[in-house]
């Protein structure tokens, strides 16, 4: 291993880490609560003419902020390794600890904002459309119109952009924390209409959390574009997938030889 792999591997290998034990929380925490509040199995019961109360009691519950913590934690860790990297080549060795903590906090808070307005719209439109058909049509068509437009290509080209940061004092650290709120906000931007599909599967609600987990982490892999309305696929993921299964299948034929 090379040694800029080497330091590459010193921010990957932590992030991951973090995801996966996010992801762990979240299927224990499936296999073991008969109504995860997050998960739509818990909600398709709910008569019509419940939506505020539901809505009230997943508000007062500290489990809504925690189960929306960890699904962040699990699908969005793997899109800030390029972004934290960053910020760990541009920060003394003295400081890395409380920079890359201070841009975690703002992208963080960012997300976390975003659950306030995001999940109280989700609980009141399934509690509307009780479980019907009705409800996977209103998540998963903004999603694709979303995924189409402009807008969400400019968020996209945002999300690759990696500012100069300062190294000393207190502009070290709020130009850490600015950091983690701007690319934060990009990437809410980005992903906010994604992050709503899996609420429309009962069955497979983890499953499709991982589909998209990879689909956004491969989007990241794209170069930034001119906006405009077309459908965007993760083409330079599908290229290294290609190559990387041909090295390996060439490897493997030649030692069978």
């Amino acid at each position: 291993m090379t040694p800029a792999a080497r330091e590459r591997m010193q921010v990957r290998v932590p992030v991951l880490l973090v995801s996966a034990a996010a992801w762990t929380l979240l299927l224990l925490e499936y296999r073991i609560m008969a109504v995860p509040i997050l998960c739509p199995g818990g909600m398709e019961t709910m008569s019509p003419s419940a939506p505020l109360e539901m809505l009230l009691e997943a508000l007062r519950s500290v489990s809504v902020v925690v189960d929306w913590g960890l699904m962040i934690l699990a699908m969005m860790a793997p899109l800030v390794i390029a972004p934290l990297r960053h910020v760990y080549y541009r920060s003394l060795a003295r400081r890395r600890t409380v920079t890359i903590g201070l841009f975690a906090a703002g992208y963080a808070a960012i997300w976390m904002i975003a659950g306030i307005m995001l999940l109280p719209v989700l609980l009141v439109s399934k509690g509307l459309t009780s479980g019907s058909p009705a409800f996977l049509t209103m998540v998963v068509v903004p999603a694709l119109v979303w995924q189409f437009s402009p807008a969400k290509q400019i968020c996209l080209n945002r999300c690759h952009s990696h500012p100069p940061l300062a190294v000393f004092g207190i502009s070290a650290n709020l130009d850490a924390f600015w950091f983690g709120l701007s690319h934060g906000a990009w990437c809410v931007g980005s992903c906010w209409a994604a992050m709503l599909v899996p609420a429309a599967f009962s069955r497979g609600h983890l499953v499709t959390m991982a589909a998209l987990t990879l689909w956004l982490a491969a989007e990241r892999l794209e170069m930034p574009v001119p906006p405009s309305w077309r459908w965007r696929a993760p083409i330079k993921a599908l290229r290294i997938l290609y190559v990387q299964t041909r090295i390996i299948f060439q490897r493997e034929l030649r030692s069978a030889l």
